[in-house]
This record gives structure tokens, sequence and C-alpha cells, in this order.
């Protein structure tokens, strides 16, 4: 039987303080949640605003029944899903292999650097026409869009961490002769993981926005597709109902990221 650790009085309170202000934290994110929808619900109840233009909390969920209902509510979802996260995957694991390349040649990095910062301020949504002539019209085209969106940044995240790393502990790798590959296994990846995480976390919302952005070019299912087929008919509660649940979704997929850090940090 594991022996319990023998904690100070002092120590317990530090840890208890923690924790009431988790909780706390926690309390808050609802109330304001609540407080939200509470507010759209009773403005538009009262016709302060217009339920037509804005729809309302009451609206969203019966059209998410009536999606239900019709049995194509989880086939969108699906859809949108798929292709942000196979997106989302693909452009952690570019990003990171051309972060790698970029810090192993501070050559490579200073030729590429400015092409990287001219790819990064091009607006994505120019390139749709292209897109559909090169990859076509399918799932890959969107999942194209949205590494193209991702992938980028990812890699100059990752690469701003690999560079932050401490010069001390790089001079004491290369005096003791670590070959590059043994510091970016033994130091630099490891010491780089903050930095990792947050680019995961940033990558979510990119990748959403990635995969929203191609099925407005070329989709004929998703969720995306659902927003722009309810601003075409000015059903404009199919628009707010597909745009909640990808604020959930989203949600979701950041929640789970939060709990990977959790884990391997700990």
């Amino acid at each position: 039987m594991k022996n319990k650790p023998n904690y100070s009085r002092e120590h317990l309170a530090y840890l208890g303080k923690i924790k009431r202000k988790k909780i706390i934290v926690t309390l808050l994110r609802i109330f304001i949640l609540v407080a939200v929808l509470g507010i759209w619900e009773l403005l538009t109840f009262t016709k302060v605003i217009d339920p037509f233009i804005t729809s309302s909390p009451s609206r969203v969920i019966k059209t998410i029944g009536e999606l239900y209902a019709a049995g194509t509510l989880f086939y969108h979802i699906g859809i949108t899903l798929m292709e942000t996260l196979i997106g989302f995957l693909i452009a952690i694991i570019l990003g990171y292999a051309v972060a790698i390349i970029l810090w192993s040649s501070e050559t490579v990095r200073k030729v590429l650097e400015p092409y990287i910062v001219v790819l990064n301020s091009l607006p994505k949504i120019a390139l749709g026409p292209l897109i559909i002539i090169w990859i076509g019209t399918g799932y890959d085209a969107i999942i194209f869009m949205t590494v193209l969106v991702s992938v980028i940044v990812c890699t100059m995240n990752m690469l701003a961490g690999f560079i932050a790393v401490d010069k001390t502990k790089l001079l004491l790798m290369k005096s003791m002769g670590a070959s590059k590959a043994t510091t970016l296994k033994k130091l630099i990846i490891p010491a780089s993981f903050p930095a990792l995480v947050n680019t995961l976390k940033v990558a979510v919302g990119l990748s959403w926005i990635g995969s929203i952005m191609g099925e407005y070019i070329v989709s004929k299912a998703g969720l995306g597709y659902l927003i722009v087929y309810g601003g075409q008919v000015f059903r404009l509660d199919l628009v707010m109902t597909a745009t909640f649940i990808l604020c959930v979704l989203a949600g979701g997929m950041y929640g789970i990221v939060t709990v990977i850090e959790k884990k391997i940090t700990k």
C-alpha cells in the first residue's frame, strides 16, 4: 500500500487555494455563457432585437431538432469534423517538420524567412479558384485549404519555440560535442514543449477557420455549407445553428488539447 504524501499545513492551504481558484474560474465561465444565452433569448422574446435576423437560443435548439429529425445533423457535423481533424494533424506534423529543418540550418532559415512571412500574409481565400482547378471540388480541396491556413503559423510558432531555448544549455551541449540530432532530441524538443502546446491551441482555431473557408468555396455538405445555404435562402436560424455547433466543436477540441497538456505535463 502506497504511503500518502505528508504535506505541511501551509502547503495544504496553498493547494486548497489553487483548487478554489479553479472552481471559481469554471463557475465564472459557466455564468458568462448562461448570462449571454439568457440575455439573447430575453431580447428576442421581448422583440428588442428581431429574432428573424439574430435568431435565438430556443430557435437554435428547434433547428437542431429539425436537422436531427431529418437525419442530416450528424452527417454535416461529421463531414466538417473529418476535414478539420485531418487538416489539423497534417498542419501540425508538417509545420513541426519544417520548423526542425529551419532550426537546423541558419542559412536556410534566413533565405526562406521572407517567403514564409509573405505566404502567411497572403489572403488564402483568394487562392480558392486556383485550389478548385488544382485539386478539384471534393474533400481534398477543403483539407488543403485547412492546411494552408494553419501550417505557416504552426511553423513559425514552433520555430520561435526552438530558437527561444536557453542559449547557455545550447552552448553546454556544443561544448560536450553533441551533434545537431542529439541536441534536437535531448534539449530542443523537450524544452520547446510549451511552444508545441501553444501551437496546438492556435492550430485548433485556424483549422476550423480553414475548413469553413474551404466549405464556403466548394462543398456539398458540412457546417460551412449549411451557413452558406442558410444565408442564400434567408434561413438565418440555420446560419446561427451551424455557427453555434461550430463554437461547441471548437471548444471541445480546445478542451481535449488542454487535457492532453495537463496529462503530459503531470
